[in-house]
């Protein structure tokens, strides 16, 4: 039995959503018709492992919340049965959680998503979930800028070395003269 929400309700779960939608990084809207709630529920424990909210909408609801946002970009995708993966510091996260699922639940369709003022089409999704996870991108910043100095030292040590060969060879040269 469905049971029908009335209008402060209706209001406030907007509020919210907006509230949400204007602190995030990243949004992506999914369709999840043909999932089961086993799915649904190993999905969200996915998402929730990788901080990130999926959250299940009307899409009237969901329409309202976007209002005078970036996220009003993706209206057009607010269609059927609509649900929000919300990321509030990982871009990349959600975007590889949901692709990783969809290619094992064919019937997890991932419609289109929008970080800051960009609207992410499909392959800009995929392509997302190809990086790296925030946690590798920041080991690698951090060797390489570990990297700089080490070889810096390495390269005057080079250079000390140099210099003390020609003065031994000078050396050598004169006690030999």
């Amino acid at each position: 039995m469905l049971v029908s929400l009335k209008l402060e309700d209706k209001k406030r779960i907007a509020q919210d959503l907006r509230e949400r939608f204007d602190k995030s990084k990243v949004i992506i809207v999914t369709d999840y018709k043909g999932l089961n709630v086993t799915s649904i529920n190993a999905l969200r424990r996915k998402l929730r492992e990788a901080d990130v909210e999926f959250k299940v909408v009307k899409n009237s609801l969901l329409i309202r919340a976007a209002e005078d946002t970036d996220v009003a970009q993706l209206n057009e995708y607010f269609k059927g049965p609509s649900a929000v993966a919300i990321s509030y510091d990982d871009p990349v996260a959600p975007a590889k959680v949901l692709s990783e699922f969809a290619r094992e639940f064919k019937a997890l369709e991932i419609k289109a998503g929008v970080m800051g003022d960009q609207v992410l089409d499909l392959s800009a999704i995929k392509a997302l979930s190809d990086l790296p996870s925030r946690e590798v991108l920041l080991g690698l910043v951090l060797s390489t800028m570990n990297g700089v100095p080490t070889a810096f030292v390495r390269a005057l040590n080079d250079n000390i070395g140099r210099f003390l060969n020609v003065l031994t060879a000078i050396k050598d040269e004169k006690e030999a003269a």
